[in-house]
């Protein structure tokens, strides 16, 4: 027996088309899957528009801001003095609540 050279041979159940397409399926599922997995590495959460309700530091800072803009109202103190009491109620808050909040927004 011989073998006509002119005949492709047996070929390998890889070299379909049907392993090609799982092969991609399996390439995009990868990467949906990673996708998913670091969504907030890839589209961080914006953490500025919606502040924790039950967060200490930020009612803490907000009852310290209404009361030095009340001051600062009221003629008490002047815009410098408010700037260097607010940055001063934050460092009381951050003591008070254990520090591990975000700055608040300037």
């Amino acid at each position: 027996m011989t073998t006509d050279p002119t005949k492709p041979g047996p070929t390998s159940a890889l070299d379909r088309p049907a392993a090609r397409w799982i092969a991609v399926a399996v390439a995009l599922a990868g990467a949906v899957a990673l996708g998913t997995i670091h969504r907030d590495d890839l589209l961080p959460p914006d953490e500025a528009a919606a502040p924790a309700a039950d967060d200490p530091f930020q009612a803490c800072l907000a009852q310290r801001r209404a009361d030095i803009e009340q001051m600062q109202a009221d003629g008490v103190i002047d815009q410098n003095q408010a700037k260097l009491f607010l940055g001063r109620a934050e460092a009381l808050c951050r003591d008070q609540t254990g520090g591990n909040a975000p700055p608040p927004p300037q």
